[in-house]
């Protein structure tokens, strides 16, 4: 935990890049917790995820939907975002601090909010809607009532993603650093030890077993090593109220008592997530789904919470040396658990990667087929990697998925000479694990499909020929609904995915909330008001594979 200086740097250096917002701030502001019931989270600031770095806390709702969420201070809301996907439904609220609140996968927001939306939404005839309030449009004050926690958007449980950012330049910040009454006694956890002889994915990994000490510390029996190695662990930390396994806020890498390697999560920018996969063995996660930090920093690493003064983390062994390395691993709290590896230096055979048949990364490559083709931009990868790229019957493969990208690829299929119905709902698929396909992309340009990819992996030509499935769910047609509050209906789409949906009573375009996990549209009777009692209802449906469904319904409702 920071001391009462590091604290008073780190908002002195807030003020000025949220200027000129903190020129208004003459006091600390007031600040409440943004849910009423006690702080339990499910997820920590910057934590490893599977292809970003965490921007805010997860806080846990006790398995519900619907908790009232209060803005933490005084300010407004100057940006409001919909979609169902990422954050779902969520709010920015600016503060007159510098800082900007955020909160996501939200259920609905407050009324007033709810009621902006709504206008917003039926003047663009869109479900899914980014806007920007002007400053003086909705005020909040500290505590004050903005939303109602939910699960909407790329979430897999109810629960409340929180964040603070710096309104300046809109990097996160540790929420930690606000009153946040948060239990955590419990130090992080150590699982397994491993060292590396590079920084490549290829890299020879060896792991060493851990000896528990004791509650803090860890060690390992004598190793001998020689050479340059690094470090790699597993490990997670968890707060005393919630059995997830959480990030870590800092770790060091230290040799015979010199820093070599060191992260702390005070704050970060969106940025830094383009670099996540060279702080994990990439390889190991991407077969087995197991995250191995790797304290090391690629020559590409430019993640903003590394700190500077510390070296690469890469080692130098000597034969016939004796060493120490130590591990320290802490949370927000102070928390800390030690890794003490003792090492003696032998000799070893360089055994280095050879480089026959390797893609150099620092330049570009097309690999022509004449009906496929797949090219490499320079720089697409972060280091020369064995690449293969095959053609097996109408499947192409492109490498396997190893070794991450810096840039995305391209890959192309020549369009043929096809019924035009066949062409249209035809596309690129990418193969999963188990050999399924998974559309990737439709994208036409120069009698070509095109797609792009970060991603490894083995293509094929797929088709979709089944439009999208429209079914009523709590009404049936000609059916009176004067005493129903909503209409509600599944929505659903076999393979493609749904692209496009719009819904219209009389001709007059509708919101439908539309929750993808659960293939629901949901229509709120108290959006519009009509003055007959019979009404025809449409909605129309395209997936990506552009096969398009239409559904018809009449219903009869007291006009009002």
């Amino acid at each position: 935990m920071r001391n009462k200086t590091q604290d008073l740097i780190f908002r002195l250096s807030l003020f000025l890049c949220g200027f000129p917002f903190a020129l208004f701030a003459q006091q600390k502001s007031e600040w409440v917790p943004p849910l009423e019931i006690p702080i339990q989270l499910s997820g920590t600031f910057g934590e490893f995820r599977s292809n970003h770095f965490h921007a805010g806390i997860d806080i846990r709702t006790q398995g519900r939907q619907g908790l009232k969420v209060k803005s933490v201070q005084s300010g407004w809301v100057n940006r409001i975002r919909i979609s169902t996907s990422g954050y779902g439904k969520t709010l920015y609220i600016q503060h007159r601090d510098g800082t900007t609140s955020v909160y996501a996968h939200l259920k609905k927001f407050a009324p007033k909010i709810e009621a902006y939306v709504k206008e917003k939404q039926y003047e663009k005839e869109s479900y899914t809607i980014h806007l920007f309030p002007k400053a003086e449009v909705l005020k909040v004050t500290a505590g004050e009532l903005i939303a109602y926690s939910g699960n909407t958007g790329g979430s897999y449980g109810p629960h409340l993603h929180f964040e603070i950012r710096n309104s300046g330049n809109q990097n996160p910040l540790n929420p930690m650093d606000y009153p946040l009454d948060i239990k955590d006694s419990q130090r992080p956890q150590i699982q397994n030890f491993y060292l590396y002889e590079g920084l490549h994915s290829d890299s020879k990994r060896k792991e060493f077993p851990l000896i528990k000490i004791n509650d803090s510390v860890y060690s390992t029996s004598g190793i001998h090593v020689g050479g340059k190695v690094n470090v790699g662990v597993r490990l997670f930390d968890r707060q005393d109220l919630s059995y997830n396994k959480n990030g870590v806020y800092n770790a060091v890498v230290r040799l015979n008592g010199v820093p070599q390697f060191e992260y702390k999560m005070d704050q970060m920018s969106f940025k830094d997530s383009n670099y996540i996969n060279l702080l994990i063995d990439y390889k190991e996660y991407a077969q087995k789904k197991k995250r191995i930090q790797r304290f090391i920093s690629h020559p590409a690493q430019k993640a903003s919470f590394l700190i500077e003064k510390a070296t690469t983390g890469e080692m130098k062994i000597n034969v016939g040396k004796s060493y120490q390395i130590l591990i320290e691993v802490s949370d927000y709290n102070g928390n800390t658990s030690y890794i003490e590896a003792y090492i003696k230096g032998v000799e070893t055979t360089e055994n280095g990667l050879s480089v026959n048949n390797f893609l150099d990364s620092h330049k570009d490559y097309l690999f022509d087929f004449e009906t496929k083709e797949v090219y490499f931009p320079k720089n697409s990868f972060f280091d020369s990697i064995p690449l293969t790229v095959k053609i097996e019957g109408k499947k192409l493969l492109v490498g396997e998925n190893n070794y991450p990208l810096q840039k995305p690829f391209e890959v192309r299929y020549k369009i043929p000479i096809m019924d035009s119905l066949i062409s249209s709902q035809s596309f690129i698929a990418m193969l999963d694990s188990k050999g399924k396909p998974n559309f990737f992309s439709n994208q036409k340009k120069e009698g070509f499909w095109i797609g792009k990819s970060k991603i490894l992996g083995t293509f094929t030509i797929s088709r979709d020929s089944v439009a999208p499935s429209i079914k009523p769910l709590n009404f049936k047609n000609e059916q009176w609904l004067s005493t129903f509050n909503y209409l509600r209906l599944k929505l659903s789409d076999d393979y493609s995915g749904i692209k496009t949906f719009r819904g219209e009573i009389n001709g007059r375009w509708i919101r439908l909330e539309h929750e993808p996990k659960n293939n629901t549209l949901i229509y709120n009777f108290n959006d519009l008001k009509f003055d007959q009692a019979l009404h025809h209802l449409t909605i129309e449906a395209e997936d990506r594979a552009g096969n398009n469904t239409k559904l018809e319904m009449d219903f009869y409702r007291k006009s009002e």
